[in-house]
C-alpha cells in the first residue's frame, strides 16, 4: 500500500452511516455532539443555505476517496469530511437517490430527532458524481 494511500484511509471519517427517514436509505455524517451543537447553535432560526461540494480522489487502481464540503452561508461554517466510496457506496447510492444528506450527533435518533437535513439544490451532481465513483472503484486493468 501506497504511503498516499495509507495518508488517505487514516483520514476518513468514521461516522458515515445510511438511514430510514420516511421509508428512504438517506445518507448521514455523524459528527462529535459537542461539533454538532455549536453547528446548531450557530444557524438555530435562521434561513441557510448548504452549499455541497464532492471532490472525488482517485488512483485508477480501484481506490476512491469524496471528499464532502459542506459550506453553510451562515454562521461561518466549514465541514470537510472525507469517505472511502469502496466501503461506504451505499452512502453515495443513497445521496443520488434521495438528494438529501443528514448531520447528526451520536445521540440522534435517526430518522426521528435531531438530524440536520440538508437538501442538495443540484441533484443531478450526486447522480454524476456516483456514475464517477462506480467506474473509478474498477481498476483501470479491469475494463
Amino acid at each position: 500500500m501506497s504511503e498516499e494511500l495509507k495518508h488517505l484511509q487514516d483520514q476518513v471519517h468514521p461516522g458515515i452511516t445510511v438511514f430510514d427517514f420516511d421509508g428512504k436509505d438517506t445518507p448521514c455524517i455523524t459528527i462529535d455532539e459537542k461539533e454538532y451543537d455549536e453547528m446548531l447553535s450557530k444557524i438555530a432560526g435562521q434561513s441557510i443555505s448548504v452549499n455541497t461540494d464532492l471532490n472525488i480522489l482517485q488512483d485508477g487502481m480501484g481506490n476512491v476517496f469524496v471528499e464532502i464540503v459542506l459550506t453553510f452561508s451562515k454562521g461561518n461554517i466549514l465541514k470537510k469530511f472525507l469517505v472511502d466510496a469502496k466501503t461506504d457506496l451505499s452512502f453515495f447510492e443513497s445521496l443520488a437517490q434521495t438528494s438529501m444528506l443528514g448531520l447528526s450527533s451520536p445521540k440522534s435518533n435517526y430518522g426521528k430527532e435531531n438530524v440536520f437535513m440538508i437538501q442538495l439544490p443540484k441533484p443531478e451532481k450526486a447522480n454524476d458524481a456516483l456514475e464517477i465513483i462506480k467506474n473509478a472503484l474498477i481498476p483501470k486493468n479491469q475494463k
